[in-house]
């Protein structure tokens, strides 16, 4: 791992995503988790705050980046439910199949690698009637704007940590075994090529 990767990014990744437009989309999505939760990408604890205590019988936080699941790690002390954390990428979920009543995803289906694996595995760990409660930026339906992030997506991969901006949220979903009920997608602020947000519900197939 690079000094920029270790040390630099899962600051400045906390620090955007902290943003109040982000906030805004987690305090919608968030409560909606119920019993077995697992969240994918929990990153430093941003949605910890958001999380409804009555509704949630034990959390689990899959999170590669050490510096990023210590920085959790810290904001989840003193939270009225027990949350266990897993160090690893959204490729490997090492839960049982038919273990979860729910799985949330925040701004994360951007980055992971082998994105059809992942949600493979969400679904596999999702019991019957379990959903998938997602909040993600991707692909725009602009052609102008496609096109603006098709040319800036290489250089923007590398500097955020595998972020892709032009991923279709809502077709790499259902393409991989899950069917949406409730989705809304729109943008969020006036930088068009970042915030076009697929927010919504789904189950397995």
């Amino acid at each position: 791992m690079s000094f920029y990767n270790t040390h630099i990014l899962p600051r400045l990744t906390h620090w955007v995503c902290a943003q109040k437009s982000f906030a805004h989309q987690r305090k919608k999505v968030v409560p909606l988790a119920r019993g077995r939760i697992l969240e994918i990408g929990m990153g430093s604890g941003l949605n910890l705050p958001f999380y409804d205590p009555s509704q949630v019988d034990h959390l689990f936080g899959l999170e590669p980046s050490d510096a990023l699941r210590k920085m959790a790690n810290k904001n989840a002390a003193g939270l009225p439910f027990p949350v266990g954390f897993i160090g690893l990428p959204g490729e490997e979920i090492p839960l049982e199949t038919n273990s979860m009543d729910t799985v949330l995803v925040t701004y994360t289906l951007c980055t992971i690698p082998d994105i059809h694996q992942a949600l493979g595995q969400m679904r596999r760990v999702l019991k019957p009637g379990g959903r998938l409660i997602f909040c993600e930026h991707g692909l725009a339906p602009d052609t102008g704007v496609r096109k603006w992030q098709d040319r800036i997506n290489p250089v923007w991969n590398r500097v955020s940590g595998g972020c892709s901006l032009n991923r279709h949220i809502s077709d790499l979903i259902t393409h991989n075994g899950f069917a949406i009920q409730t989705m809304s997608a729109r943008y969020q602020n006036a930088v068009k090529i970042t915030s076009f947000t697929y927010r919504g519900i789904a189950v397995p197939a």
